[in-house]
């Protein structure tokens, strides 16, 4: 999906470890490198990203090796998604001249922040460049020690699959799994989550889970869950009020606690992409009244920047509108709905803040806002405002795989790790991906910062 990924060292889920990539942003290496966790990254064959000979010269080839531990292989994943950058030795993993062609090279160079650099790691198991929108690849299936690595149109085939250490089991050699092809069997990294109560959430483009009765969205542009109960309610008040650099005026025209300039300030780093409006959120609003105008001014404030924070992270800093892997397309319909796929077995992709997959979730969305989007699910990529409130359907209605709503989170006392549990907790809460979860919090912890107010307690899931 367009899964923004961007900021904070976008969490790539590779197996059960969540690496961040980063996108580019002014953090130092030594900075990035040391808030985010070193992993080994396995594909092909059962071999491993290596840079060649641990080399630090710009320009030295990235290429598929032997599996042996050395500083060539250890990559870090940052965990701020305004980086999105993968490095090792000290360096970044970069397209050879910023080429957007099939075939083009990947080298180790100085971190430098340019498109060429930036990366995301899906629940598929893609290694996504977001500047080509292309997959890391091995050159021609050559499963060979010194195989240069390259970029190439995502096909989901296993030369483009990659696992952390520590994670899922790599593929046997030759192997590798592709993404779930049906829409799932049980949940799992490469697919989703097939049809059950538990439903659940997908990690940052990758493919998403599959109706379930307990709901959930799906994270970082790739995934999406099911239509669920939602309800839940939880205890504990975080409270009280901070200094912040922007202030916490409302906005006086729309009563939102969070103004435009605050808000500008928010996503001042986002590039391109001016889809997800200010003027689209507010025009959402409406449909849930209660959003960010329960409880008292700190609590208000604190679900808003909740919000965008977790909106932040799955869209990289609302730089994706769709679903980035278009190999994962035809995999979100679940033709055994008596309503079917109107639209067709490839329309139900993820979009949006919160990239609402599935022709189930379309539809429940779709009839809880009075909207027909199972059969013009493309509104939620054309109109910013049926976009913004599609997330702000499954923040105030889905418990998706937590115990309850990302609302009831907020102003009943269990504050933002719960969020994180409802929209993604199977992938990152109980210390499955702290990497993933510390981004989201730091996005969350800067948008208060914004708005004038503190965090609260209760940060992780």
């Amino acid at each position: 999906m367009a899964r923004s990924l961007l900021n904070r060292l976008i969490p790539v889920r590779f197996g059960s470890v969540l690496v961040t990539v980063v996108l580019g942003s002014a953090l130092g290496v030594a900075q990035a490198e040391a808030a985010s966790p070193t992993v080994q990254i396995t594909g092909y064959a059962g071999k491993c990203i290596d840079v060649a000979g641990a080399r630090t010269a710009n320009g030295t080839p990235v290429q598929l090796f032997d599996c042996n531990g050395t500083d060539g292989q250890k990559w870090t994943i940052a965990p701020d998604p305004l980086d999105r950058s993968l490095r090792s030795l000290g360096k970044c993993l970069d397209v050879v001249a910023g080429s957007v062609a099939d075939g083009a090279q990947v080298q180790l160079y100085d971190c430098n922040g340019t498109g060429s650099q930036r990366w995301v790691v899906n629940a598929a198991h893609d290694i996504v460049n977001l500047q080509a929108h292309k997959c890391l690849d091995v050159t021609d299936w050559n499963s060979a020690n010194r195989t240069r690595l390259q970029i190439w149109t995502c096909t989901g085939t296993s030369n483009q699959k990659w696992w952390a250490t520590g994670g899922a089991t790599s593929p046997s050699p030759g192997g590798g799994t592709a993404p779930g092809s049906g829409g799932g069997t049980t949940p799992n990294h490469d697919g989703g989550a097939a049809p059950g109560t538990g439903g659940g959430v997908t990690p940052d483009h990758g493919s998403g889970t599959a109706p379930g009765n307990g709901g959930g969205t799906t994270p970082n542009h790739d995934g999406g869950a099911a239509p669920g109960t939602g309800g839940g309610v939880t205890p504990d008040h975080g409270s009280g009020t901070a200094p912040g650099n922007g202030g916490g005026t409302t906005s006086p025209s729309s009563g939102f606690v969070v103004s435009e300039s605050q808000f500008n300030q928010m996503f001042s780093n986002r590039q391109g992409n001016n889809f997800y409006t200010y003027s689209g959120l507010v025009a959402a609003l409406g449909a849930y009244p209660g959003f960010a105008k329960t409880g008292s001014d700190s609590v208000k404030k604190q679900e808003a920047a909740a919000f965008l924070a977790n909106v932040s992270h799955e869209t990289g800093g609302l730089a994706y509108v769709t679903e980035l892997n278009h190999a994962n397309y035809s995999h979100y319909c679940d033709s055994g709905q008596p309503y079917g796929c109107p639209a067709g077995q490839s329309a139900y992709y993820g979009r949006g803040p919160l990239q609402l997959s599935w022709n189930t979730n379309y539809k429940a969305a779709g009839d809880a806002l009075g909207i027909d989007l199972l059969h013009n699910p493309y509104l939620v990529q054309n109109d910013p405002a049926v976009a913004w409130k599609t997330a702000l359907w499954f923040w105030n209605t889905q418990s998706g795989a937590g115990y309850m709503t990302a609302h009831n989170a907020m102003v009943n006392g269990s504050r933002f790790g719960e969020t994180v549990r409802s929209i993604n907790g199977s992938l990152e809460c109980n210390g499955r991906n702290p990497g993933l979860v510390q981004s989201r919090i730091s996005a969350y912890q800067r948008f208060v910062q914004i708005l004038g107010t503190n965090a609260g307690s209760n940060l992780w899931c």
